[in-house]
C-alpha cells in the first residue's frame, strides 16, 4: 500500500514537473495579442536605404508574463568610401495602455527615443508604428508586412518637421524567420 502511494506521488510529481517545464518553454502571452503572433520569433534581415546596405536581424518575444512584446534589433553596415563600418542596435517595447490602445516605445544606440501608436491593416497582414506629428521634429513610420508565413517586408519612412504626411522611404528590406534547430 505504501509502495503504491509513493509510486502515485512520484508519478504525479513527475507530471507536474514536466508540465511546468513545458510551460516555461512556451512564451506566455496575455489574451488579445494574437494579431502579433506573425512577428514573434527570430528573424534574419537585409535591407538598403539612406544609411546604406545592411544585414542583421531582430527578434520579437513576449516578456513580463505576456504583458509586453519586446523587439531587439541589430543592423550591421559595412564601410563605404564616406564612412567606416558601424552597428545600429535598438530595443522597442510594445505595450497596452489602460484604454486598450497599443503603443510602443523605441530606444536606440544613437540616443533616439520614439513613441509610437500601433495599428494593423484591416486584413491584419501588416502592422504600422506611427510616431506623433510634431512641428519641430521628424515623424517616423515603421511598417512590417507579411509576405507568407516566414517572410516579412520592412519599411521605415521619415517625414520632415512641419510636414507630418510627407514621408520618404529611409530604409526598406526583407526578413525571413530563422529556422528552428531540429
Amino acid at each position: 500500500m505504501v509502495r503504491r502511494a509513493v509510486s502515485a506521488t512520484l508519478i504525479l510529481t513527475l507530471g507536474l514537473v514536466a508540465t511546468a517545464a513545458l510551460a516555461a518553454q512556451r512564451p506566455q502571452q496575455d489574451a488579445g495579442w494574437e494579431a502579433f503572433d506573425f512577428l514573434t520569433g527570430e528573424w534574419v534581415a537585409e535591407g538598403s536605404g539612406t544609411p546604406g546596405e545592411a544585414t542583421g536581424g531582430f527578434s520579437f518575444s513576449f516578456d513580463l508574463d505576456g504583458k509586453i512584446l519586446v523587439r531587439r534589433n541589430r543592423a550591421d553596415y559595412p564601410p563605404t568610401k564616406d564612412k567606416p563600418a558601424y552597428v545600429h542596435t535598438d530595443l522597442m517595447v510594445i505595450h497596452r495602455e489602460r484604454d486598450g490602445t497599443t503603443r510602443a516605445t523605441y530606444f536606440d544606440n544613437e540616443g533616439h527615443v520614439i513613441n509610437y501608436a500601433v495599428s494593423f491593416s484591416k486584413d491584419q497582414s501588416s502592422i504600422t508604428f506611427l510616431s506623433e506629428a510634431l512641428l519641430s521634429a521628424p515623424r517616423y513610420r515603421f511598417i512590417y508586412s507579411k509576405q507568407g508565413k516566414d517572410r516579412l517586408r520592412l519599411e521605415f519612412d521619415i517625414a520632415p518637421p512641419g510636414k507630418p504626411e510627407a514621408f520618404s522611404k529611409y530604409v526598406e528590406g526583407v526578413a525571413h524567420r530563422k529556422s528552428e534547430a531540429k
